[in-house]
């Protein structure tokens, strides 16, 4: 595939991590593309693999992870470079982190220094890497704090992470993503921690600077009403799997995995019938102790087939960039096969 609109490929990803219990299979053969410029959104319940494959963009995995597959991001120069194949702590990773692909974690509180100021911490990668004075990058700390919205940025940059409020906090954190003007920015769950007023204040800020910087967004979340005003694309994700993905309108409009229409049943109505109760998906995520070998959702699926669980799915076109992975719709797509053959 061209690469002339695309800035990150991801193809055939997997992670396992070597436990003393046994293997932990995280992510299990994950693909997309992020174009330039746009935003994707990755949804999925908890433990299904979202953090761990947008940490290994990043090489952020512990030592005991397993990685393959292959992660092709574009550089400003046009060459492409598989991360994959990058050393976890050589000198090429540590260029494209932070720089080109940045991060906001998902809680602030434990992924900012509490014996670090504020300025300290947003201006360490400006001092390091782009050869700023600390006055300079001081300065420029102080510029970021206002463009993210924190009153009195002149004296709270001085502040530690205690002295912010949780809202503020992930304007820090999104501040010092942005502080080496990356072009990748990866948001792991943004808003967990938030009440509804700062979740719309905090993805009304990253719209705002995805606008203004030009962003390429990967949204991390397990909230679709989020994603529904934040980006083009969707990628429905289950047991280190995408099941279903196409344009985010498409997917809400006309779901076909039985997970993607299990979640959307499970968001709660404003407007509904007296005594209707919030649907919810039988059973539970299976153990990631063991390798998944047929759909990874036919054991809570009421549609599962036998050959749900001999054999995994290949993926099948609905429209031109709407996909789904279920044995459903495999007669459908035969028949249209065989439909354009004749």
């Amino acid at each position: 595939m061209s690469m002339d609109n695309i800035i990150l490929e991801v193809k055939d990803l997997a992670v396992k991590f070597k436990m003393n219990e046994g293997d932990v299979y995280a992510v299990n053969g994950v693909n997309y593309i992020l174009p330039e410029g746009k935003s994707i959104g990755i949804v999925g319940e908890s433990g299904c693999g979202k953090t761990v494959s947008s940490y290994a963009l990043n090489r952020l995995l512990p030592n005991y992870a397993n990685l393959s597959g292959q992660i092709l991001f574009k550089e400003r120069d046009g060459s492409i470079t598989d991360i994959v194949k990058l050393k976890p702590e050589g000198k090429e990773i540590r260029r494209i982190r932070g720089k080109d692909i940045s991060m906001i974690f998902q809680e602030p509180m434990t992924s900012l220094s509490p014996v670090h100021t504020i300025c300290n911490q947003i201006s360490e990668a400006m001092i390091l890497f782009q050869g700023m004075t600390k006055k300079q990058a001081r300065n420029r700390s102080i510029e970021l704090l206002k463009l993210v919205g924190i009153p009195h940025a002149e004296r709270r940059v001085d502040e530690y992470p205690f002295q912010f409020s949780g809202g503020m906090r992930q304007r820090a954190m999104i501040a010092m993503a942005l502080a080496r003007n990356p072009r990748v920015l990866i948001a792991d769950e943004p808003t967990t921690a938030l009440d509804v007023t700062l979740q719309a204040q905090v993805l009304g800020l990253i719209q705002d600077m995805q606008n203004e910087f030009n962003l390429s967004l990967i949204l991390i979340t397990h909230d679709l009403g989020v994603v529904a005003h934040m980006v083009d694309y969707i990628y429905i994700m289950y047991f280190g799997r995408i099941v279903e993905s196409g344009p985010v309108l498409e997917i809400f409009d006309n779901p076909y995995h039985p997970y993607t229409k299990g979640l959307l049943k499970s968001i709660p109505k404003l407007r509904g019938k007296r005594g209707e109760k919030v649907s919810s998906i039988p059973g539970t995520v299976p153990s990631a102790y063991y390798e998944p070998k047929g759909c990874v959702f036919a054991a809570r699926c009421s549609h599962a087939m036998d050959k749900c669980v001999e054999k995994s799915p290949e993926e099948i076109c609905i429209s031109a960039e709407h996909k789904v992975s279920c044995y459903l719709y495999s007669g459908e797509e035969e028949e249209k096969n065989a439909a354009d053959a004749g």
